[in-house]
């Protein structure tokens, strides 16, 4: 069987192509337009999802070697995301199925993340407890089988990567705010500030970062009018060492309640590097697996993947379904 995928829930366009388990193409374009903004503009990046997207399908099937007729199937993600650009993608998937007369899936974001780790075919023993940390979410959950998990916990409030994004424009720094954070924070002391690590004494699976970045903006504030200045590098480095802190304590208090010895990190923020760094070294005895970085952040691939194996199974959507912006994982 030959997949399209298509993802368009926040601002990365991306295409894909899946055939048999194996991705034959996945190309994705972040839209740069939203770094003058400091964070996305959700009608900017529904234009230019409408601009971009039909060419970014027409490279993917060139790339993979096939023809538009060789498309079996269609799935793309109906949700979590921004409405506009999620109508997007389904609008176009939609015209294209019926088109060609082939069946379309709406896929759920959030579990094409969990399951991007078996892009590679390595191994991944179940049961195995899941750190889904993005932009948008930051969530621990157990997963028992394919269509088998159960939310642990998640974030009271900001997710992870929200926290980087909205650090780094207190910093000054670029968008998006994870990579930028990271890059500044090599050259940085990760224990120069003590900043607030929420719920670490708590016994309870759950995040909270808005309070750390309330205390960053209050540290930057602060700084300005005193006379030793921090440099901006041990800030960063000592920002990030606080959410990488909480996300691998809070992963290791599930693995243990749980007693789990097999979990995946995935998401946006999997593709930090001190997280991996730290998460081998703090998680002994553990079996920990990440995606590739090209699936960690959005893309199509985990889509058509994801997608593919429905397919298989005999589910498909029909041509009503439409977008969820709030889509739960159930």
């Amino acid at each position: 069987m030959i997949v399209l995928g298509i993802e368009t829930s926040c601002d990365d366009t991306a295409a894909a192509i899946c055939s048999n388990g194996k991705i034959l193409s996945n190309l994705v374009s972040s839209q740069k337009i939203h770094q003058s903004y400091g964070g996305v503009v959700p009608e900017l990046a529904s234009r230019e999802h409408d601009r971009l997207l039909n060419f970014l399908v027409c490279n993917a099937i060139v790339e993979a070697g096939v023809s538009l007729q060789n498309i079996d199937g269609i799935a793309v993600t109906q949700g979590p995301g921004l409405a506009g650009t999620l109508l997007t993608g389904v609008c176009f998937s939609k015209g294209l199925a019926q088109g060609l007369d082939i069946p379309v899936i709406g896929i759920n974001h959030l579990e094409a993340h969990i399951f991007a780790k078996f892009i590679d075919k390595s191994y991944v023993e179940f049961p195995f407890i899941c750190l889904l940390v993005s932009g948008g979410h930051t969530q621990i959950w157990i997963i028992k089988e394919f269509d088998n998990f159960k939310l642990l916990g998640e974030s009271r409030d900001d997710a992870a990567g929200e926290a980087f994004d909205k650090g780094a424009r207190i910093l000054g720094l670029g968008y998006p705010g994870g990579p930028h954070i990271e890059k500044m924070a090599e050259n940085g002391d990760p224990h120069a500030i003590k900043f607030p690590k929420s719920f670490m004494n708590n016994k309870s699976i759950e995040f909270s970062f808005s309070g750390l970045k309330t205390s960053l903006l209050y540290f930057m504030n602060n700084s300005k009018s005193s006379d030793e200045k921090v440099p901006i590098e041990d800030v960063a480095a000592s920002y990030q060492e606080a959410i990488i802190d909480v996300l691998i304590h809070k992963l290791k208090q599930s693995l243990d309640q749980t007693n789990v010895r097999t979990c995946v990190i995935a998401g946006g923020v999997a593709a930090n590097n001190r997280l991996r760094e730290k998460a081998q070294k703090i998680l002994h005895g553990i079996s920990i697996h990440f995606p590739y970085i090209n699936y960690c952040t959005d893309n199509a691939a985990m889509v058509a993947f994801l997608g593919e194996q429905k397919l298989n199974q005999g589910k498909s959507s029909s041509l009503q379904f439409g977008i969820n912006p709030n889509l739960q994982l159930k």
